[in-house]
């Protein structure tokens, strides 16, 4: 069997394979973790610190109570948090009882709370006093199969002052609770469990730890199934491949007590965790290696920045928009030298504008690393290299990583691998991807095929097996025999000084079958005007590609991981795609 053409642009002091995968379960990243580092601060938020010791001692006490209640193998935990210290304790403590944790988003809609309740048969849902949040659940319990609601105190995970503070003066976002009734439970009280843990025997090749939905961006989302061992593979893979950039080394064999690392790299955390890119890359990456934690429970720019002048942060990461907001804000000159001391900036879930990409390695002396991946492959498959001398093409997701694998595929059958330089169909293969979809066996079908994970997004390879994405399939614009691709009109938008935001559609034309329409938000104090912006788009693309509307808004609507909601711009538009 030939080499994969991406071999020739691997880094040299990198291995080929990580094989074989230690089968082990999730939570024993905390387990080692606490064992090596005890001691060592694993989560800073809001002021307060929480030691690797504490978190794995109130993640076994939890899930003990857990085991007490009934929770265990077979079942389905829904968490409704958004990135704070109760998230952690939660996620480990279920895994331990043997279940499997599906993760709900703080900004579902009542629809899609509902939609993934019921579709996971979640009887259990862990979630926060703020009052947003729990009115959401109380509001729709009686239409799914909730049997258990169990409140966390927000102002607990806070330094004392704050927690005072914060029910004393934000009394309004905190939700009145009858702490009476049979069906809530005080997420505190259950940490006050001097039980021993479950003695649960996890086998990660087929048990479930996730069930991860994806990011619904075409519509209802759909559960992906993903066992400990496509997890801890995926955890492993961009540990030991981000590694150069910490000028860490790759163990010959993996082994759990060499995971965590002896220096500590603090990561500033941001991501959602709810979503894949942050239950991989920012929460359980940072556990397996013993770092700490700086987390934040949403992004503020000033304050994502604030952080970097303030702590020694060495990586961050997110989604293009992150990256969009920070470098456009009015703020950043008075921060742009902390970025100087960063070794790793990584960004995922979209594509970087070739702009925003130039200014970050303009700013920044370490790695910026752009990666690729989905739900449905736990997170990652495709990542850039992180050595110092390694090639980081702009425009390209990167070359496939340890043990994966990727072709490009036609778009009418997906049976026909694509000549080097063609756009077609990405498929991944590897460890991480996932067993299928949840009770969706024709769906899984359709996306899965001989171990290949059919992706929806085109691209193509060139011959150093550099991937680079074109846009997404069903975003994809027919116009007069042309394919007009969204994401090559919004880089040209994004190269105009006084745009912000950018998101291009097809809208239907009885002439021409479809023709692009962009929707923009301009910077403050921009003053470009529509048709002038249009002679600008139209000087950098062929004739057929020329945007014929424009429409100036407030914002472009985006995914909680920072991904253009086409199909809410195609619904505003009355448009069935």
């Amino acid at each position: 069997m030939n080499e994969p053409i991406w071999y020739k642009s691997w880094p040299d002091e990198l291995p080929k394979s990580l094989k074989p995968y230690p089968e082990i379960p999730i939570f024993k990243f905390l387990e080692e973790s606490a064992r090596q580092y005890p001691d060592r601060t694993a989560i800073k938020f809001m002021g307060k610190t929480y030691t690797f010791q504490e978190i794995y001692d109130d993640a076994q006490s939890l899930s003990a109570s857990f085991s007490d209640m009934g929770i265990g193998k077979g079942d389905i935990v829904a968490l409704l948090l958004p990135n704070t210290p109760q998230f952690v304790i939660s996620y480990y403590a279920i895994l331990m009882t043997g279940a499997t944790v599906t993760m709900c988003s703080p900004l579902h809609s009542e629809r899609e709370m509902i939609h993934q309740l019921n579709d996971s048969g979640s009887e259990t849902l862990i979630t926060i006093n703020l009052k947003r949040l729990f009115k959401l659940v109380d509001k729709i319990k009686s239409k799914t199969k909730l049997k258990r609601i169990i409140v966390s105190k927000f102002h607990t995970a806070l330094p004392t002052l704050k927690g005072f503070l914060f029910k004393l003066f934000k009394r309004s976002e905190i939700a009145k609770i009858d702490w009476n009734r049979e069906d809530i439970y005080s997420f505190e009280d259950l940490l006050d469990n001097e039980n021993p843990p479950p003695n649960v025997i996890i086998k990660p090749k087929e048990d479930m730890a996730h069930l991860a939905y994806t990011g619904g961006t075409t519509g209802l989302p759909k559960g992906a199934v993903i066992t400990h061992y496509n997890a801890t593979c995926n955890v492993l893979q961009t540990k030991y491949w981000i590694a150069p950039a910490f000028g860490h080394e790759i163990p010959d064999k993996l082994s759990i007590e060499k995971f965590p690392q002896e220096d500590n790299p603090i990561t500033l955390v941001v991501v959602p965790w709810f979503h894949a890119m942050g239950t991989i890359a920012y929460l359980n990456f940072p556990i397996c290696s013993a770092t700490t934690m700086i987390v934040l429970p949403r992004f503020e720019p000033v304050q994502w920045m604030e952080m970097l002048k303030k702590e020694d942060v060495e990586a961050v990461g997110g989604a293009p928009t992150l990256f969009i907001k920070i470098l456009g804000h009015e703020k950043f000159p008075e921060y742009e030298k902390y970025f100087e001391s960063l070794k790793l900036i990584g960004s995922g879930a979209g594509p970087l504008a070739k702009e925003h990409l130039k200014k970050l390695n303009e700013i920044s002396s370490g790695v910026v690393m752009e990666a690729y991946g989905m739900t449905e492959v736990s997170m990652g498959c495709v990542y850039n290299p992180c050595t110092n001398d390694g090639v980081r093409k702009v425009g390209s997701v990167g070359i496939p990583f340890y043990d994966s694998y990727a072709k490009i595929v036609d778009l009418e059958t997906g049976k026909k691998e694509m000549p080097i330089g063609e756009k077609g169909e990405v498929t991944m293969k590897g460890p991480q991807v996932m067993q299928g979809y949840w009770n969706k066996p024709k769906e899984t079908e359709k996306v899965l095929r001989d171990g290949w994970m059919y992706s929806g997004d085109i691209g193509y390879m060139d011959e150093d097996g550099y991937i680079f994405l074109v846009d997404r399939k069903k975003d994809m614009i027919k116009h007069s025999g042309y394919n007009i691709y969204p994401r090559n009109l919004e880089e040209v938008l994004y190269e105009h000084p006084d745009v912000k935001e950018a998101a291009v559609i097809g809208i239907p034309d009885p002439e021409k079958i479809e023709i692009p329409k962009a929707y923009v938000v301009l910077k403050e104090g921009a003053t470009v005007s529509k048709s002038e912006l249009l002679d600008f788009v139209h000087q950098h693309v062929a004739k057929y590609e020329k945007i014929r509307e424009l429409e100036f808004v407030d914002e472009v609507p985006m995914s909680e991981t920072g991904k253009i909601l086409r199909r809410k711009l195609r619904e505003k538009e009355g448009i069935n795609k």
